[in-house]
């Protein structure tokens, strides 16, 4: 991939799922090839697309599209790897750790220079919502203010693909993607805090995203 896109995180953000993907999809293939004897990415590749097409009416805008290339792809390595191996967690390293430092220097960027650490946190996560998740998710918003936003996903697009695809167990690996940037977020530095106590793939009735200043 180019420049580290991450560098850029403030709240002006406008994530874009086309240039932000397909690397992340990369950098799991290839971390995957470097540690696994036999692992075969142009094979996973291929049955990553055929599982997303027959996922396509899932595909509701430009988000979907690429988060369902994602999800089959993660699909299609756990069907690949050999099975005497821990897949699950091979493929949450896979998924959190090549790109997951970057994500981290970006977040801890953004928030230490932000003249509003809790404002710009709210922001990037509503840019998040509209642009990198889409209308394949469903949110609710139980507070909305400048002391907490509470952020309930009532929806989940990757559980709803990987459930589709008998394969839900593998949701926690995709929520583990998040705690590159969460792990970012100190309360005394930064003036707020954050808590995600469940996810759907963890067995929860939604994935709580709680922001509140402290």
């Amino acid at each position: 991939m180019s420049t580290n896109q991450f560098d850029s995180l403030d709240a002006a953000y406008v994530p874009d799922p086309a240039v932000e993907i397909p690397p992340l999809i990369e950098a799991f293939l290839t971390w995957l090839a470097e540690r696994v004897p036999g692992f075969d990415p142009a094979a996973t590749r291929a049955l990553g697309a055929e599982l997303a097409a027959a996922q396509s009416h899932r595909i509701v805008d430009e988000a979907a599209r690429h988060n369902l290339a994602l999800t089959t792809m993660v699909v299609a390595a756990f069907r690949l790897l050999p099975g005497e191996i821990d897949r699950h967690t091979l493929l949450r390293r896979a998924l959190a750790e090549p790109l997951g430092e970057q994500i981290a220097q970006g977040t801890r960027y953004a928030l230490d220079y932000a003249e509003d650490a809790f404002g710009t946190m709210v922001a990037i996560s509503k840019a998040r919502e509209e642009h990198a998740f889409g209308a394949g998710f469903t949110f609710h918003r139980a507070a909305d203010d400048d002391r907490e936003y509470l952020l309930e996903v009532r929806q989940c697009f990757y559980h709803e693909v990987l459930k589709a695809h008998d394969a839900a167990e593998l949701t926690p690996a995709l929520c583990a993607f998040d705690e590159s940037w969460i792990g970012a977020i100190d309360p005394d530095r930064h003036g707020l805090t954050f808590e995600r106590p469940t996810t759907l793939g963890l067995g929860g009735t939604h994935c709580p995203f709680s922001f509140r200043r402290s």
